[in-house]
């Protein structure tokens, strides 16, 4: 047996009270929303005594809520402990404002109000059960949600590719004027060139979100805290894609600056490469990964190297 096989089993041993806690914990926080709620939802007046006992036994179950948040280790993965912080806030926040809106209704009512504050604590303390279980699948799931935010930014500017066509192509430029139309409604030839480069950006941003996802999910380990950290790093970058994405999406909308569009591309650029880079050196790319971290770097490379040479006359 190894010597560190014990660890190993009272790591696992671990993680299994913590989840029996957590869904314990959460689903006595459930349960005590539903007794507050039921209390004040009409006759008889509930006592002051009464409403002490209750406001104490909520209390206790919020406090027991907050202390599955901090008895995770900081070493489990500061992503996992992000999601249980964000879990925990939304049932805490929930508690507040269910206690506000029957402190606001009237007495001996239900209010519409009070029923959903009650069954925003309820779906509150469930999403508890369908977090992670650890830094590798709260990993995935950040990257996963973050791969999401790309397609639906990418599939919106391929439709307002395909409907923003020049609505005065087929007229002739005014003799005076010297232009057809208001270009600020549509993009003009040379603004579409450039377009071409940003999307082929785009969808750079997406294949490296899917394969980099691909890899956490097939190679990730949380067996030493250098793994742990990997995973971290790649989370907190990986972040910066989609926020990055939007940027530039933003900015292709006629009318077009070009300046701005080379600026975004480039801070999107940098995001990109910083993910691939720091994939090929963490554990989750072996070297037969590392074909497709090559390739997305030449692809990023060469989309913004188009980008540069078409808005070389704006600098």
């Amino acid at each position: 047996m190894e010597a560190r096989e014990p660890l190993r089993e009272l790591r696992g041993a671990l993680r299994a009270v913590l989840a029996r806690v957590r869904g314990q914990t959460f689903k006595v926080t459930s349960q005590e929303a539903t007794k507050l709620s039921l209390a004040f939802s009409g006759p008889p007046l509930t006592s002051a005594e009464d409403c002490r006992k209750l406001s104490e036994d909520v209390q206790n179950a919020i406090l027991a809520v907050a202390t599955v948040y901090y008895w995770l280790p900081k070493g489990q993965g500061t992503t996992l402990r992000k999601m249980v912080r964000d879990a925990t806030t939304e049932v805490v926040e929930g508690m507040i404002q269910l206690t506000e809106t029957i402190l606001s209704a009237p007495l001996e009512s239900l209010s519409q109000d009070q029923l959903i504050s009650t069954g925003g604590v309820w779906e509150a303390c469930e999403q508890v059960s369908n977090l992670p279980r650890d830094n590798q699948a709260a990993v995935a799931s950040a990257l996963a949600a973050c791969l999401g935010v790309v397609k639906d930014a990418l599939e919106e500017m391929e439709h307002a590719l395909v409907e923003g066509q020049d609505p005065y192509s087929d007229i002739m430029e005014d003799e005076e004027l010297g232009f057809r139309g208001n270009r600020d409604t549509y993009w003009s030839e040379a603004d579409r060139k450039l377009l071409s480069s940003c999307m082929g950006l785009m969808k750079a941003s997406k294949a490296c979100l899917k394969k980099v996802l691909g890899v956490v999910k097939a190679y990730g380990k949380v067996d030493s805290p250098e793994q742990i950290a990997q995973l971290d790093d790649l989370a907190d970058i990986a972040n910066e894609i989609s926020p990055s994405v939007d940027e530039l999406a933003l900015s292709m909308y006629p009318p077009m600056n070009q300046l701005a569009v080379r600026l975004n591309a480039a801070k999107l650029a940098s995001v990109l490469k910083k993910v691939l880079e720091i994939t090929k050196t963490s554990h989750v790319c072996p070297p037969s990964e590392e074909g497709w971290v090559q390739f997305l770097t030449g692809a990023v490379d060469h989309n913004m190297n188009k980008i540069k040479n078409f808005t070389h006359g704006q600098l």
